[in-house]
């Protein structure tokens, strides 16, 4: 009840007042709100600064840079479930990410959606939005009183950067079926920074999970050797 961001919350304090992260932090979503057309919101329902869909993989970044700018080169990292590679990995595997299915990894149907390889492309990053472990916990910032994104169970998204990653996990599970449309025109209109994405959508009576993927996704696939 103590924390910055609960103080700011009950209207105790202001951001120009609390430790210049919070200001940074504030900022950083700023701009990814701007970037995802306003699909990403750090505002809850209830109109209070929410930014930890955000902080996760940007602590993590930028622990992951502090590793690098201690001349540490050669490694993966793995921030809850979200991974980044770093370019000089050197592991026989290092390179290839597998996606869950979207069930909870207690469920008897857990496992592998799938494994893609991203060796030979300029993505780093994976990050995956769902309901499989924590429900409807994601808002759809457009909806009337932005209510849960419920449309899709689950969608990953490939990137340059762990954040990037993440933000569009974030906002492309709120965009539902609209996702890999918008994605897709964004990486049109954004070819130095596009990202791909594939949407799993909820199962059918028959247990089906239909899929949809951006056009540049089929590229990652792993291959057999």
């Amino acid at each position: 009840p103590n924390s910055p961001l609960s103080r700011l919350s009950r209207g105790e304090t202001s951001v120009a007042e609390l430790d210049p992260v919070v200001n940074q932090v504030w900022d950083e979503c700023e701009r990814y709100e701007k970037l995802t057309g306003g699909w990403f919101s750090p505002f809850t329902p209830e109109n209070t600064f929410d930014p930890s869909g955000l902080v996760k993989t940007w602590a993590a970044a930028r622990a992951a840079n502090l590793l690098v700018e201690a001349g540490i080169l050669d490694f993966t990292m793995n921030a809850g479930g979200d991974i980044w590679i770093s370019d000089q990995a050197t592991g026989e595997h290092d390179f290839k990410i597998a996606i869950s299915k979207p069930v909870s990894i207690a469920s008897e149907q857990a496992g592998f959606l799938t494994v893609l390889d991203l060796k030979n492309s300029p993505y780093r990053a994976l990050a995956t939005s769902g309901t499989a472990e924590r429900g409807e916990h994601i808002w759809n910032p457009k909806a009337a009183l932005k209510a849960p994104a419920n449309e899709l169970a689950q969608l990953s998204v490939v990137a340059r950067d762990l954040v990037t990653a993440d933000i569009w996990a974030t906002a492309g599970f709120a965009m539902g079926e609209r996702a890999i449309g918008l994605i897709d025109a964004h990486n049109r209109a954004n070819p130095n920074g596009s990202i791909q994405a594939i949407a799993v959508y909820p199962a059918d009576e028959n247990g089906h999970n239909r899929l949809e993927a951006t056009e540049g996704f089929l590229e990652l696939f792993a291959r057999p050797n």
